[in-house]
């Protein structure tokens, strides 16, 4: 089942202090970026957020779990949704500590 974009629109709001907040949608699902990293994925109406040192430790007691078959188990977040302060904090903690995406080649053509 295709996430709605009123459920993205939703998690963004809710990490909006985290930074600058982006979303683009992936295979009927969603990749949210702040500050250009991603950071979450939202599949099947479920805010999964990458798992980090920091966000582990700030994120104790959430279930890890995979948002799609085959995939690596990221954060899945679960009624914290509603805690915007927890939940922006939880983002930024994440974002320091990815790494910058690499630069892509420009396709030939």
């Amino acid at each position: 089942m295709a996430s709605d974009l009123s459920f993205v629109e939703y998690a963004c709001q809710q990490i909006g202090e985290a930074g600058t907040i982006t979303f683009r949608k992936m295979f009927g699902e969603y990749a949210l970026y702040c500050e250009g990293k991603v950071v979450a994925l939202v599949c099947d109406n479920r805010l999964f957020v990458k798992p980090t040192p920091a966000g582990r430790d700030l994120a104790g007691h959430l279930a890890e779990a995979p948002p799609y078959p085959g995939a690596k188990p990221c954060l899945l977040v679960g009624e914290e949704l509603d805690d915007r302060e927890w939940l922006s904090n939880l983002i930024r903690v994440t974002e320091r500590e990815l790494p910058v995406p690499k630069e892509r080649k420009k396709k030939k053509g």
